[in-house]
């Protein structure tokens, strides 16, 4: 395994975020989103290794707040992005992220009313950005 770089460690933590947040955002609230924060970092605390070192270390990340598009914009190319980097040097850690950040979406989904045909929307994106790199 090859060490992360800053970089790479933020656009894997902007990936997994931001699917949070594009989950989260589906259906606004603002005391669904305070019970959906829980339910994310629960996912996200579970987790090792490589994937814990970038999700827990250095800066948050920047994501768009106009729209859902915007956010799109930039959280489904970090996924497939992250993928990416994983493949390159640490392959051994793809299946890990994925999985993490597809927990965290569900959970968030299910925080608050159960899984809105909004949020199953967001999941399927988040799903297809993390398969299509592989």
């Amino acid at each position: 395994m090859e060490r992360l770089t800053a970089d790479e460690r933020l656009t894997l933590k902007t990936g997994a975020f931001g699917a949070v947040f594009l989950v989260s955002n589906a259906v606004p609230g603002m005391l669904a989103m305070v019970r959906e924060s829980f339910a994310a970092s629960g996912a996200l605390a579970e987790v090792g290794g490589v994937v814990k070192e970038a999700l827990t270390t250095g800066p948050l990340p920047q994501l768009p707040r106009d729209s859902a598009l915007e956010v799109e914009s930039v959280v489904l190319p970090a996924l497939g992005r992250s993928v990416e980097i994983l493949s390159a040097k640490s392959p051994e850690d793809i299946e890990t992220y994925r999985s993490v950040v597809l927990a965290a979406a569900e959970r968030v989904a299910l925080a608050h009313r159960g899984i809105e045909p909004a949020e199953a929307a967001a999941i399927e994106k988040i799903r297809q950005a993390l398969a299509e790199a592989a």
